[in-house]
């Protein structure tokens, strides 16, 4: 009998615990719908089309090309552009590895004329001349010394032209 009562007991508590005030809850929701709503602000309208009227004075075409007004400024100027690789000569071994790459082992003197020895990426001991071309970017040897191969490079300026640029490939120890 006494887990009887005890039985009836705890369902009593149980019900009172699910029968709680929910007061605060009504109220929570009472405030909450009379909140009212701030104004939002309107989108700002745009500003009106001011039309821009191009005075050029000494400033290039902005309707041509970069590379027109580059070609005929430099027309003007006595056409220095004629710098430019020669693509159709036939590519010599050297020419396929970077500068950076290459290496100068020593140099020789055959007949009253200087070679460099240059050592390739791939081992290989190539002898070079003045006039011989080394590098990707169309070097060709303009002077031969004990401690350096000098070369003048052409690379392009960016702008769709070429400018020479002189390199050279020390000895290495």
């Amino acid at each position: 009998m006494s887990a009887l009562r005890f039985g009836l007991v705890g369902l009593a508590l149980l019900a009172a615990g699910c029968s709680q005030d929910m007061g605060d809850l009504e109220e929570y929701a009472l405030e909450v719908k009379s909140r009212t709503s701030k104004n939002i602000e309107p989108i700002p309208q745009p500003k009106p089309y001011e039309p821009f009227t191009y005075e050029p004075g000494e400033r290039r075409d902005p309707f041509l090309p970069i590379l027109q007004s580059r070609d005929a400024a430099l027309a003007a100027a006595g056409g220095a552009g004629s710098i430019r690789p020669d693509v159709n000569r036939p590519k010599e071994p050297l020419e396929e590895f970077p500068l950076d790459a290459l290496r100068m082992v020593g140099t020789i003197t055959m007949q009253q004329r200087a070679y460099a020895l240059i050592r390739a990426p791939d081992a290989v001991v190539h002898r070079v001349s003045v006039g011989d071309h080394l590098g990707q970017n169309y070097g060709k040897i303009t002077g031969i010394s004990e401690t350096e191969v000098v070369l003048m490079e052409i690379i392009p300026d960016g702008l769709g032209g070429y400018i020479q640029r002189p390199a050279s490939v020390a000895l290495t120890q």
